[in-house]
């Protein structure tokens, strides 16, 4: 008896509003189908198939359960959405039911998709709403923004599950760059589209009118504002906002009936593999998915799903910045016990740092050392006092030209005492050397062999000095980088923090 009198007040009431908000003009402002295409697309994007294969299976999806939903009334449409306990103001009208049936008819089995990856995504959208206190039903708009792909990417260049823009997420600290786009992050994108929305809110103290300022930009519903003499109800300023606009609240509202009321049209959520409970863990050094996964039981394809945020399968940590990795919960340890060996997995394959420090006048030698070397032995020469160049390409019978590439002097030609310089041997003439012997030149009469620090193949001790890192080092023998040196030492990235004074090292040289 309840129920009916309920009913029956609901039909009164949604008489009253049909009188005065609804106008015949409502049902010639038919879904844009441009919202329904990106929807389409969005979704079909996120589950990888095709969309002739998504509306045969929609169709057996409609088959098997709407023959047995009853239709539904204006007045049962309204009763459920007054019961709906919200802080957003949730209107009825044609407009919002075109949309509701677009959702629980035309798009079913996206409901139902979408009810299951809203097991996983909702609680991070309520977490971040309520930390800005605001009203936990927002979390429904991500449905109209993006259909709750994570990788939804507009025409216009709107991003992620709230669909920002690349100047709106840089001005809410969303990062993004080669490797990484924060927008598509979850956890990240949801503060920040909670904190937008705050702000729009702040500014219009009416959350139907933040929500639509979210989609179209407050100039627009300023402007439309204007336009209506002041009137500040989102239905009054309905036919002053962008087109694109206008079905943006009711499919809002639309979302929110649906996900509220799909058991009463035969919606159910489906299977997505996505997990619902997950951890975080902090990064500082960068790290591929491809090593992760060889050393945990995780796919590929989870990794990315779970972090969505980076682009080619990289978290780009260290040099001072943290990245978050999201992994199931039951992963957390053995990530924890096996990290070591995850960073040092195929390190070289995935990340070679030997350009990081490369100094021109080093890696020329290392990489372009080729003009008259084939065949011959590299020598360490340290200039002594009176040398010039061209007493050194005396000594050692070579070109001028050749000392100055292989050392890429200056064209002053100048040298210091002390310094280290590369000479090019034939195998022969560096035995002499190693032997001591002496040999004569076609210069002097007789010249005796130049004392040579090292010859190709050799390794020294270096002492670590107060102040120096691998790459003052490294400066100081000519063709050798950091890299280099940590590969003969056997050392890692983070054993290279370890480094202290008295420390020894060895050098090939």
């Amino acid at each position: 008896m309840t129920r009916l009198f309920l009913l029956i007040i609901s039909a009164i009431t949604f008489s009253a509003v049909q009188g005065s908000n609804i106008t015949t003009k409502d049902s010639l402002d038919p879904i844009p189908q441009s919202f329904i295409d990106q929807t389409d697309r969005y979704y079909t994007e996120w589950f990888n198939n095709k969309q002739d294969s998504i509306r045969y299976v929609d169709s057996a999806y409609i088959t098997s359960s709407l023959n047995q939903v009853a239709p539904c009334s204006d007045s049962l449409y309204q009763l459920r959405i007054d019961s709906i306990q919200s802080g957003v103001p949730l209107s009825y009208n044609s407009i919002v039911r075109g949309y509701i049936e677009m959702y629980t008819k035309r798009r079913r089995l996206q409901v139902a998709n979408m009810l299951g990856l809203a097991e996983h995504y909702f609680p991070i959208f309520e977490e971040a709403l309520d930390a800005e206190c605001m009203p936990l039903e927002i979390k429904y708009l991500a449905i109209v923004e993006s259909a709750l792909n994570p990788k939804a990417l507009s025409h216009a260049g709107a991003s992620g599950l709230w669909q920002f823009m690349y100047s709106t997420g840089k001005m809410y600290k969303l990062e993004v760059n080669s490797f990484i786009d924060q927008r598509r992050d979850p956890q990240l994108s949801a503060k920040a589209a909670a904190k937008y929305l705050n702000d729009l809110y702040g500014m219009y103290e009416d959350w139907i009118l933040a929500l639509a300022a979210y989609n179209c930009g407050p100039g627009n519903v300023n402007k439309a504002i204007r336009r209506s003499g002041g009137k500040r109800n989102y239905w009054d300023i309905y036919y002053y906002l962008p087109k694109e606009t206008r079905g943006y609240v009711p499919a809002f509202i639309a979302a929110t009936y649906a996900f509220n009321y799909h058991e009463e049209h035969g919606i159910y959520a489906t299977t997505v593999n996505l997990p619902t409970m997950c951890d975080t863990i902090m990064l500082n050094e960068a790290v591929h998915f491809d090593q992760i996964a060889a050393k945990l039981d995780i796919s590929i394809e989870d990794l990315r799903n779970l972090n969505p945020q980076y682009k080619v399968d990289v978290i780009p940590a260290g040099h001072g910045k943290s990245y978050a990795l999201n992994i199931p919960y039951n992963h957390v340890n053995g990530f924890i016990d096996n990290q070591d060996s995850i960073f040092a997995y195929n390190r070289s394959k995935y990340f070679d740092d030997s350009h990081r420090s490369a100094d021109p006048n080093n890696r020329i030698k290392v990489n372009a050392p080729a003009l008259g070397t084939d065949g011959r032995t590299r020598l360490v020469y340290t200039v002594k006092s009176n040398d010039v160049p061209g007493t050194i390409a005396e000594k050692f019978k070579i070109r001028l030209s050749d000392l100055r590439y292989w050392n890429n002097l200056n064209s002053r030609m100048t040298v210091r005492l002390g310094q280290k310089l590369v000479v090019y041997v034939t195998p022969q003439t560096a035995t002499q050397y190693k032997n001591n012997t002496q040999y004569a030149g076609k210069v002097a009469p007789k010249v005796a062999a130049p004392k040579v620090e090292s010859i190709d193949g050799e390794f020294i001790s270096y002492t670590v000095r107060k102040g120096e890192n691998l790459w003052v080092i490294a400066k100081k023998y000519p063709g050798v980088s950091n890299t280099d040196i940590m590969k003969w030492n056997g050392l890692s990235s983070r054993d290279v923090r370890k480094i202290k004074p008295g420390h020894k090292l060895k050098i090939k040289i």
